[in-house]
C-alpha cells in the first residue's frame, strides 16, 4: 500500500510528515526501553530486513488484486510497539529511496498509515487481548492473528480520511473506502496467517525473544490458605540454563538466512497483479495525477538490479541488496538508541551526578 507522489497535495504531505517525524521521535524515545539488552538491537534490524524480504512477496487476493505484508503488528508483537514503529519506517526509507517504492513526498503519507497506525492498532488490540485469553502460546499467536487482520483495513481507512482531506483528484470519497477498506480486509487475512506463523514460530523455539510473550514462562500459582505462592518445581524436572541467557544467535541467523532466500529466490514467484491500492486507484481515478518516482532511475529501481537483463537474477540481486542494506541500516539505527540508553543510565549513577551534599 506504498503511496506514490501527486496522490496528496503538497500542504497535506507536508502535515502527515510533521506527524510521521513526531512519532518517529516519540518512538526513538519509547525504544530505548525496549532495547535493554545487547541482543536486542540486531533482534530489531532483523525484523526490519525480515518485513522487507516478505513485502516482496505479493499474494493474489481476488479480481486481479494483490496484497503484502505491511508489517506493524508483526514488528510490534516481536520487538515492541516504539521499536516496530521505527522497524517499519526503516524499511519505508529504504524502499522510497533504493527501489523507487513510495513517493518521497509522500513518505510522511507512508509512514503515517503503514508504521504508526498499523502499529498502534495492533499492539492496543493484541495486549487487550492477550489480558483477557489464557496466558498460553496458543493465545499470543491468536491474537497476533487477530491484531494484524485488523491492522490492515485500519491502515486503509487512515489513507482514504487523508485522500479526504488532500486528495488531488475530484471522486466519490465514500465508494473509495468502501473499496479500499474491503480489499484491504482481504489482504489483512493474508497478513494475519503471515504474522501469527511468524509469532507462533519463533515462540516456539525462544518464547524469551518475543516482546509480546512476556510473561509466559512465569512459576505457576497455588492457592494456599487464601494466599497466591509459586508452586514447587518437580524434583525430576531436567535443570536447564534459562531462555533469557541463551544466545540468540542461532534465531538471528535463521531469520537471515530465511529473508535472504525470500527476497532473493521466492520474490521471483510472487503474484505480478497489482496491489490493492493500485487497483483502487486505477478503478476511482485516483492515480491521474501520479508523478514518476524521483528515484525512477536508481541503478534498483522497481526491484531489479539496472543492466541485468536475466529478470529472475536481477530480482533476486535486488532482493538480496535489500535485506542488506534494510539489516545494516536497522542494527544501526538501534545500536544507537540502545547506547544512548546506556549512556543515559550511566550518567545518572555517575557519582558526579549524586547528591553528597556536607554538613556544617
Amino acid at each position: 500500500m506504498h503511496v506514490p507522489d501527486g496522490f496528496i497535495n503538497a500542504p497535506v504531505s507536508a502535515a502527515t510528515a510533521v506527524v510521521a517525524a513526531g512519532a518517529v521521535a516519540v518512538s526513538l524515545r519509547g525504544a530505548r526501553r525496549e532495547l535493554g539488552s545487547e541482543r536486542a538491537a540486531p533482534l530489531a534490524g532483523l525484523v526490519a530486513a525480515f518485513v522487507f524480504a516478505v513485502q516482496m512477496l505479493n499474494f493474489p487476493v481476488a479480481g486481479g488484486t494483490s496484497g503484502h505484508l505491511l508489517g506493524g503488528a508483526l514488528a510490534a508483537i516481536l520487538v515492541g510497539p516504539w521499536t516496530g514503529v521505527l522497524c517499519i519506517s526503516v524499511v519505508l526509507l529504504m524502499q522510497a529511496i533504493l527501489f523507487a517504492d513510495g513517493g518521497l513526498t509522500a513518505l510522511g503519507v507512508n509512514v503515517t498509515c503503514m508504521a504508526i497506525v498499523t502499529t498502534a492498532v495492533a499492539y492496543a488490540l493484541f495486549r487487550g487481548l492477550v489480558r483477557i485469553l489464557p496466558r498460553t502460546r496458543r493465545s499470543v499467536t491468536a491474537a497476533s492473528f487477530v491484531a494484524a487482520l485488523v491492522s490492515v483495513p485500519a491502515s486503509a481507512l487512515v489513507f482514504t480520511l487523508i485522500y479526504a482531506i488532500g486528495g488531488t483528484t475530484d471522486v466519490a470519497i465514500g465508494r473509495v473506502a468502501t473499496a479500499m477498506v474491503g480489499v484491504h480486509l482481504l489482504i489483512g487475512l493474508g497478513e494475519a496467517v503471515i504474522t501469527a506463523m511468524t509469532v507462533g514460530a519463533v515462540i516456539a523455539v525462544r518464547p524469551d525473544l518475543v516482546y509480546g510473550a512476556r510473561g509466559l514462562e512465569r512459576r505457576l500459582k497455588l492457592r494456599v490458605d487464601g494466599e497466591l505462592v509459586d508452586a514447587p518445581v518437580a524434583e525430576a524436572e531436567p535443570r536447564r540454563a534459562p531462555t533469557a541467557a541463551r544466545s540468540p544467535r542461532g534465531v538471528w541467523i535463521g531469520g537471515l538466512v530465511t529473508s535472504l532466500v525470500l527476497a532473493g529466490f521466492v520474490s521471483f514467484y510472487a503474484s505480478a497483479d497489482p496491489d490493492g491500492l493500485e487497483r483502487v486507484a486505477t478503478d476511482h481515478g485516483i492515480d491521474e495525477k501520479a508523478e514518476e518516482h524521483d528515484a525512477a532511475d536508481s541503478p534498483l529501481a522497481d526491484y531489479g538490479v539496472k543492466d541485468v537483463d536475466d529478470a529472475r537474477i536481477s530480482g533476486g540481486l535486488a532482493g538480496v541488496i535489500g535485506v542488506g542494506a534494510t539489516v545494516v541500516a536497522g542494527t544501526g539505527v538501534f545500536w544507537t538508541v540502545r547506547r544512548r540508553r546506556a549512556g543515559e543510565k550511566a550518567d545518572t549513577t555517575s557519582p558526579t551526578n549524586t547528591n553528597t551534599g556536607t554538613s556544617a
